[in-house]
């Protein structure tokens, strides 16, 4: 049996041909898609900004929240700033939200670690949900509508279907689309998903690095983007959140990586929130040695060990 944390409850699991059975169709001029916020308000307080900035520009854009919007949030008032803030938007699930309104039988932190997650991460990861489940508990109404939100959307956007999603096309804590899956060469899985769903671009997050992918498949142009992390640094001693860009081409805020396809363009732009406001709000709640402490403080601070040019993948076929 499968260790907490490590296992992939069966609710989390869908068949890729029923994801984009249902479109729905933006009528935004730009899609900001925000996957793994973490229960950083600082970078909600940045997005934001950036939004406003967008609009006055004329632009209208649309807030996607794919999942893991709470995480370091384990306070009564921060977890409800960051949830009622968040819900007023698009929004569907992360293993998270999952487990924080529907705790799953030996699914731990749902988070569906593979194997090269080291252990420790694993069981301090099962103790941070443990935590902030204890909040959850308090807002009721917050919980209910978490368990009211879908585990996946379609949009119609520029006219290509967007498909949304926290994990990969087969499961809400999916590693399929994680950075890993892409450098050992992972083209025969998005084939067989991009031909069962039909999308023309997959946008995820879940697994904490960003990608940045295309390709052809069945002849047609496909985009995968990750944006690994909006709350957290994503490259090397960057402590900025990333969150994935969908526009028509024209003025936008300067990516770290970017590419056209098919009259669109799609980028990962980054979160330039109060990192010394946001730590010390985060040392407040987890100071020196605590779970979330350990497994993320440095990121927070230096980002990781990845340059722009590595979240780029062009594809072979």
């Amino acid at each position: 049996m499968a260790q907490e944390g490590r296992s992939c409850p069966l609710a989390y699991r869908y068949d890729p041909a029923d994801l984009c059975r249902q479109v729905s169709e933006s009528s935004a001029d730009v899609l900001y898609v925000i996957g793994g916020l973490y229960g950083n308000v600082l970078a909600l307080d940045e997005i934001e900004r950036m939004a406003r900035a967008e609009e006055r520009e004329g632009r209208r854009v649309q807030l996607v929240f794919n999942g893991d919007f709470n995480w370091f949030n384990a306070s009564d008032d921060l977890f409800r700033e960051v949830n009622e803030r968040v819900l007023r938007h698009t929004v569907s699930l992360g293993n998270v939200e999952y487990e924080l309104a529907n705790p799953s039988p030996g699914a731990g932190c749902g988070c569906a670690y593979p194997e090269f997650v080291d252990q420790g991460v694993v069981e301090r990861s099962n103790r941070i949900i443990e935590r902030l489940q204890g909040v959850a508990l308090a807002c009721p109404g917050i919980r209910k509508q978490l368990a009211d939100l879908p585990r996946y959307r379609c949009l119609m956007f520029g006219g290509l279907k967007i498909l949304v999603l926290h994990g990969d096309p087969e499961s809400l804590a999916g590693w399929g689309l994680a950075h890993e899956a892409f450098a050992e060469g992972n083209e025969s899985s998005l084939a067989e998903w991009f031909n069962a769903t039909d999308a023309d671009a997959i946008v995820c997050t879940h697994t904490c690095l960003p990608v940045l992918w295309s390709g052809l498949v069945a002849k047609q142009a496909r985009v995968v983007v990750n944006n690994g992390s909006a709350g957290m640094g994503n490259l090397h001693r960057d402590p900025r959140g990333l969150i994935t860009r969908i526009s028509a081409p024209g003025p936008s805020i300067e990516p770290v990586a970017a590419l056209e396809r098919r009259g669109l363009h799609f980028s990962l732009v980054p979160v330039a929130f109060d990192q010394r406001a946001w730590l010390t709000r985060f040392d407040a709640l987890w100071p020196s040695g605590s779970d979330a402490e350990v497994s993320y403080r440095n990121r927070l601070l230096n980002g990781t060990s990845l340059a722009p040019g590595d979240v780029v993948f062009p594809s072979g076929f």
